[in-house]
């Protein structure tokens, strides 16, 4: 039986396993732990800053020279899973072209609702903000990217009245915008989300504010609905008014995608560094 699109329940699941698709998901998970140790042990960092009362709710911060722009980065793991702690590894890259960088952590579900976790995010920004003086950053030139899940935390602030206006633009990376697939897949299990839930937190819904542009990047290797989502958010965008880059990265999967945010020849630097360059 059809439940969503062409897909019965089966199909819906597999569309958004994407461990299942990828076999060797946790050799790039060991990869990314191996870099962000290195990362903390070559770098200059500042580790935990909290920014929420959650003890999820910290940053971890890895500075350049004194009025760098900034790189932040939210983490996937479908809003249930991951640590900041392993997304340092793209810091020495950035912090090398004089990029500062911060990995934000975030309450996860179920203990905490997709309201609560945007939330998070959203105090993060903030306490960036307000605390610019101190991180030694320009709080006009920040750049917010995410992956997976975080692509979609990363929309969500985008699309914030008051937030949005404020960011130089999103990298958002295999992102999830439309959660209606989501609350029918298995995912729901731990997220909880009824139909207004899903549409409510689904930046597909929402109207953006003006402000800074926004890259979607997506693997060529990853499923048919990942591709529909990133396509589908684009135009939404550019219905919107927002300037928007797609990009496709032919022979990436859903997790080898991140070895480009860290590849200075790579075209997901080259899109933070030119939405943060003066």
């Amino acid at each position: 039986m059809r439940i969503y699109r062409e897909y019965d329940q089966a199909g819906l699941d597999a569309q958004y396993d994407n461990r299942a698709m990828v076999p060797e998901f946790a050799d790039h998970l060991a990869a990314w732990k191996r870099g962000s140790e290195a990362a903390r042990s070559d770098l200059p960092h500042r580790i935990d800053l909290a920014y929420g009362p959650h003890e999820r709710e910290r940053l971890d911060f890895f500075p350049a020279d004194p009025g760098a722009p900034l790189h932040l980065f939210i983490h996937g793991g479908y809003w249930r899973a991951m640590d900041k702690a392993d997304f340092a590894f793209p810091a020495p890259a950035y912090v090398q072209a004089g990029i500062a960088y911060g990995a934000i952590g975030y309450p996860l579900a179920p203990e905490a609702s997709l309201d609560r976790i945007a939330g998070s995010i959203g105090r993060a920004l903030k306490w960036v903000l307000e605390h610019a003086a101190d991180l030694a950053v320009d709080p006009r030139r920040i750049l917010l990217s995410g992956h997976s899940a975080g692509g979609h935390l990363a929309a969500m602030a985008r699309s914030d009245t008051d937030l949005g206006p404020r960011l130089r633009g999103i990298l958002a990376i295999s992102g999830l915008y439309d959660l209606e697939p989501i609350r029918l897949s298995y995912l729901n299990t731990d997220l909880g989300l009824d139909a207004a839930g899903a549409r409510r937190a689904g930046p597909i819904h929402l109207a953006p504010p003006a402000g800074g542009a926004a890259t979607l990047a997506v693997g060529g290797k990853e499923s048919d609905e990942y591709h529909r989502q990133q396509d589908a958010y684009g135009e939404h965008l550019t219905a919107e008014g927002v300037p928007v880059a797609q990009l496709d990265l032919a022979g990436h999967d859903h997790f080898s995608i991140l070895q480009a945010l860290s590849a200075p020849d790579g075209p997901l630097f080259a899109a933070v560094a030119a939405a943060i360059e003066d």
